[in-house]
C-alpha cells in the first residue's frame, strides 16, 4: 500500500470582509506571510484594501470602507 501524501501547508489565509454599508465578501485570500507579520491585523487590512483597489479598477466600481475583517475558521 502506498503511503498517504501529506497535505501541503496552505500559503493563504481566508478572511470575510464586512463593509460599512453592510455588504460582505467571503473567502478573501491573504498570504500567510502577511498574516504572520509583525503588523498583524493592520497588514491584513492593508492587503485587502489593495485587493479592493484592484477590483475597483477592473470593475469601475469603488468598494466601500471596511468595517471589520474576520478570519475564517
Amino acid at each position: 500500500m502506498a503511503p498517504m501524501k501529506r497535505r501541503a501547508e496552505s500559503t493563504v489565509v481566508l478572511f470575510d470582509v464586512i463593509y460599512v454599508d453592510g455588504t460582505q465578501t467571503s473567502n478573501r485570500k491573504v498570504p500567510t506571510t502577511i498574516v504572520e507579520s509583525f503588523e498583524g491585523e493592520a497588514a491584513v487590512r492593508a492587503a485587502i484594501e489593495a485587493q479592493d483597489r484592484e477590483i475597483a479598477l477592473a470593475s469601475g466600481r469603488d468598494r466601500g470602507q471596511i468595517k471589520a475583517v474576520v478570519r475564517r475558521r
